[in-house]
């Protein structure tokens, strides 16, 4: 599917060149070097500062109007702006990255309007494996072309988590956990939504509050891949406007039923 003369495999175009370049800069002795402040309240490494330069100029490129919102810039109007929104986490799992964790991501949603529902478009590339997840809002999601559907079934296999504050956090989501066999955290949230699209595990959850880049793409792909996706308390996220503030709580489930285990466990419903 073409949206505006933007289509994936375009994004694939901005991974394939993600991929030949920013792994290089995991064991630079400059690597853990705080650049600045970015627009959304993290520290800004040089990884982060290059993977951006490299979607926004292949953007740039497409001859396109955008509007791109990012994680390190802000907003940016590219030729001309106005358009489609751009929504970018150009490395998810930065700390991972530069500490040498292999375990980060880049994340693109594209959008028609300026809300989470309006996402259109969702890309993530495994900037270790290669691996690439993307989704077309009405067409399903699909890793490296192949179709991909959530985890079937009611059983609750693995949870993933990330937390900010793991001395709150962790109290909360202690019954959750009780439900299931195993638990981990890997430090991405797009990545953790990408694996609970193609069915490795049950759910994702974030009791704190997260930014719409880290998780617009996927959101669209867990959705498209027959997913529930809402807040912790099972708040919509539809309706939340895009920007780099953090915005919400996520809870993100492999179907209904297993989404109202969860719910029950933390005590919402």
């Amino acid at each position: 599917m073409n949206f505006y003369n933007l289509d994936i495999s375009d994004l694939r175009a901005i991974g394939k060149a993600l991929l030949e370049m920013v792994p290089l800069y995991r064991f630079a002795e400059d690597s853990e070097d705080v650049l600045k402040v970015g627009a959304g309240g993290d520290k800004t490494f040089k990884m982060d500062e290059k993977a951006e330069d490299i979607i926004i100029t292949h953007l740039g490129s497409l001859g396109g109007e955008f509007t791109v919102i990012s994680e390190e810039i802000g907003k940016k109007e590219i030729n001309g702006g106005g358009g489609l929104r751009i929504l970018i986490d150009p490395i998810d799992g930065s700390k991972n990255a530069v500490t040498g964790l292999p375990m980060f991501c880049t994340s693109i949603a594209v959008l028609e309007g300026d809300r989470v529902g309006d996402v259109v478009m969702g890309y993530i590339i495994n900037l270790i494996s290669g691996d690439e997840f993307w989704a077309l809002k009405g067409q399903g999601s699909y890793l490296n072309g192949r179709p991909v559907m959530t985890r079937p079934g009611d059983d609750i296999s693995v949870i993933l988590y990330e937390s900010q504050n793991p001395g709150k956090d962790l109290s909360v989501l202690l019954p959750l956990f009780s439900l299931c066999f195993r638990t981990r955290c890997f430090g991405a949230t797009a990545l953790n939504l990408a694996y609970l699209s193609m069915g490795a595990v049950s759910v994702f959850v974030t009791p704190s509050m997260s930014r719409t880049f880290d998780y617009a793409a996927g959101y669209l792909l867990v959705k498209e891949a027959g997913g529930i996706v809402t807040d912790i308390r099972n708040q919509p996220i539809e309706n939340i406007e895009i920007g780099v503030r953090k915005s919400n709580t996520i809870l993100a489930s492999a179907n209904e039923t297993i989404h109202k285990k969860a719910l029950i466990a933390l005590g919402v419903v």
